[in-house]
């Protein structure tokens, strides 16, 4: 999975011409924030983690990390980030490209409300130099989460 499947995802939502891609990597925040010329906290990350339930992604604002004390309130669990192996064979994107988009079944996903401060937020979209800009009603349609959470603090 990665790019390809990410792509064809958007192709069929008639949005593919909206995935932005770059010479240079976007793989971190920094990075990407470079690439796309905006402010860090725009930038929707998407965190890895299992869980009792199954692995799970949430997707945050840049500038912010997972609050153990937030998480474990939230999933009864303390926090286990997946390693990038497990990343790419669970979730089905290789770490600097993980994407809410044409992730494996049974990945649950949640947004985190770090990201409603924003009106536009740029995820990966499957590869460690790409994105796409959406608004915050279209990362709502387009990740099928389950509920808006509030499990980070600022970095």
């Amino acid at each position: 999975m990665g790019f390809a499947e990410v792509k064809a995802y958007f192709a069929e939502k008639g949005m593919e011409d909206r995935i932005l891609t770059f010479d240079v990597s976007s793989a971190t925040v920094e990075l990407a924030a470079a690439a796309i010329g905006c402010e860090p906290g725009k930038i929707a990350k998407s965190l890895t983690f299992m869980t009792k339930e199954g692995p799970i992604m949430i997707v945050a604002a840049g500038y912010v990390k997972i609050d153990n004390p937030k998480f474990k309130a939230q999933f009864g669990e303390k926090a286990k980030m997946l390693p990038p192996e497990e990343t790419l064979t669970l979730i089905g994107h290789p770490v600097g490209g993980v994407c809410p988009f044409a992730v494996k079944s049974g990945v649950k996903i949640y947004l985190d409300n770090s990201l409603k401060r924003y009106a536009q937020v740029f995820p990966a979209c499957g590869s460690g130099n790409s994105a796409i800009g959406l608004s915050i009603a279209e990362l709502e349609m387009l990740t099928e989460y389950p509920d808006w959470i509030d499990v980070s603090k600022e970095a």
